[in-house]
C-alpha cells in the first residue's frame, strides 16, 4: 500500500494598472514596437500583455498554433489576408492554423491591443518559411533583459509569472 502526499500550492491574485504611466514598463519588441506583459503562464504556455504600435506598416507575419484573443483600446490594425478592420472597442478572435500578416495603416497614430495568446506565434517570410517564433518562455526573457537594462532588475518580471 502507497500513500500519496497531496501538494496544494496558493497561486496569488494578480492585480496591476494595464497602462502604466512608467514607460520603463513598457517592452521593446521591434522598432516602435513594445509589450506590457500582464499574466505570463509557464505552465500553460499562455500570456496576457498589451501590443502598443507607434509606427504604420507590416508589423509581423506568423501564425498560431493555438486561438488568440484580442481586445483593441486604441487605434486600429488589419490583416492583409482580410477585409476587416480591428477598431478600438472592437474584439477579435483568431482561430489557430492561417498564416496572417498584422499591419498598422498610416493614419494611425498609435495602436494600443490587450492579446490573450495560447501556445507561441510562428513568424514566417515572404516564400512561408519559418523564420522565428515568440512564446511565454522567450516573452520571458525579453523582459528579464530589458528590465535589467532599464534598472528595475532581472525579477521584476516575476509578479507576472503564474
Amino acid at each position: 500500500m502507497s500513500t500519496f502526499a497531496v501538494v496544494t500550492r496558493k497561486v496569488n491574485d494578480l492585480v496591476l494598472t494595464a497602462i502604466p504611466e512608467d514607460e520603463r514598463l513598457w517592452v521593446p519588441q521591434a522598432e516602435s514596437v513594445w509589450f506590457r506583459p500582464l499574466f505570463l503562464n509557464t505552465v500553460a504556455g499562455e500570456w496576457v500583455n498589451l501590443l502598443r504600435v507607434r509606427r504604420s506598416g507590416v508589423l509581423s507575419r506568423h501564425r498560431h498554433p493555438a486561438p488568440v484573443h484580442g481586445y483593441v483600446i486604441k487605434g486600429s490594425w488589419r490583416y492583409l489576408e482580410h477585409d476587416w478592420i480591428a477598431r478600438a472597442g472592437m474584439y477579435v478572435f483568431e482561430p489557430p492554423g492561417e498564416i496572417h500578416t498584422l499591419v498598422v495603416d498610416d493614419d494611425v497614430d498609435e495602436m494600443i491591443t490587450l492579446f490573450h495568446v495560447s501556445g507561441a506565434l510562428i513568424y514566417f517570410d515572404a516564400a512561408d518559411n519559418p523564420c522565428g517564433h515568440d512564446d511565454v518562455h522567450t516573452k520571458i526573457e525579453l523582459c528579464r533583459r530589458h528590465y535589467t537594462a532599464v534598472g528595475l532588475g532581472e525579477d521584476f518580471v516575476d509578479q507576472f509569472i503564474r
